[in-house]
């Protein structure tokens, strides 16, 4: 296993009866790495996050954690790991720090150190005004953050978010996702929402599930390259001349006049074009890129309009 890798999943599979809520999964978590997880309801992202926790067992597939296999040793694997189900662990009768000390030692701090642990974890997680009140009286967004707390209070190296901001209001969201952006900096963190913008604010990296499927993996500043190009020429050449030009892969005519090329992968030809079009004088007057969204790759991914390896090739 590669030592950059705090997470290694390699073909986990996750069957209930007929129905396979995940097929042949792998995943990899690198250090200080926050990696966002995509997918539509019954994408299998809980079921994917419940076996990298240590909750479920696959059917199928090895997981490591911080090199130790979970199913050969769960206990030392998942002392490096922090997890937040979706709906949160906490006790309502118990007020924050009764909790907090409660989960320090779930989570095997020595007892010298419990105390410290506590006031960390209330430092990290803004939860120093509410230590003494019941968490049945706090709102849903502290009630996440004490859910945040015992997840990383014995500071493990990985920490799992499943869904930390679901019925949380605007103002909440903000807050926690600028927690999970500062977590990033000392934690490496697998967050799972449906909210792509939180997606795109906190994460380094997308992996897209449909159907129990990984159907994209990359970075997420890969979103803003060059997919097509639109060109608007006073007198434009034919076809043949503008796919002659390195990156140019296909030439539509749009109803407006102006011109959409396709673009090869990792091909960015717009230098290229404004200088054919300067030597040949076929009077340039747009010249502008367009790159998919996130949100344009999601729906292409998980739409069913097309098959997951053409979908791959597109996006990739």
């Amino acid at each position: 296993m590669d030592n950059a890798n705090l997470i290694e999943a390699r073909e986990l599979s996750r069957r209930y009866g007929m129905t396979h809520a995940v097929s042949g999964l792998s995943l990899t978590l690198r250090k200080g790495e926050i990696l966002g997880l995509l997918g539509p309801n019954g994408a299998g992202k809980s079921t994917t996050l419940k076996m990298l926790a240590g909750c479920l067992a696959p059917s199928s597939g090895s997981i490591r954690i911080n090199g130790i296999d979970v199913g050969e040793n769960p206990k030392a694997a998942k002392a490096n790991l922090g997890y937040l189900p979706e709906q949160p662990p906490v006790y309502p009768e118990l007020t924050v720090d009764e909790y907090l000390r409660y989960a320090a030692g779930l989570h095997g701090v020595p007892s010298a150190e419990r105390a410290s642990a506590v006031t960390r974890a209330k430092q990290s997680c803004g939860l120093g005004d509410v230590a003494e009140r019941l968490i049945g009286n706090l709102s849903k967004g502290y009630q996440q953050r004490v859910g945040i707390a015992q997840a990383i209070i014995h500071r493990p190296k990985v920490v799992i978010l499943d869904e930390p901001t679901v019925g949380l209001d605007p103002n909440q969201i903000r807050e926690i996702r600028s927690l999970i952006a500062t977590l990033g900096q000392e934690h490496s963190v697998i967050l799972s929402s449906h909210i792509l913008p939180e997606i795109q604010a906190v994460c380094g990296r997308v992996m897209i599930i449909n159907k129990g499927r990984v159907v994209y993996n990359e970075a997420v500043d890969k979103q803003a390259r060059v997919s097509n190009v639109i060109l608007g020429l006073k007198r434009a050449p034919d076809a043949a001349a503008l796919k002659s030009i390195a990156g140019v892969t296909r030439v539509q005519l749009l109803p407006s006049g102006q011109l959409r090329l396709t673009v090869a992968d990792n091909a960015d030809p717009r230098e290229a074009l404004a200088e054919a079009a300067a030597k040949n004088g076929w009077g340039l007057y747009e010249l502008r890129a367009e790159g998919k969204t996130l949100e344009e790759v999601f729906v292409e991914l998980t739409s069913g309009e097309i098959t997951i390896h053409e979908s791959l090739k597109d996006a990739a």
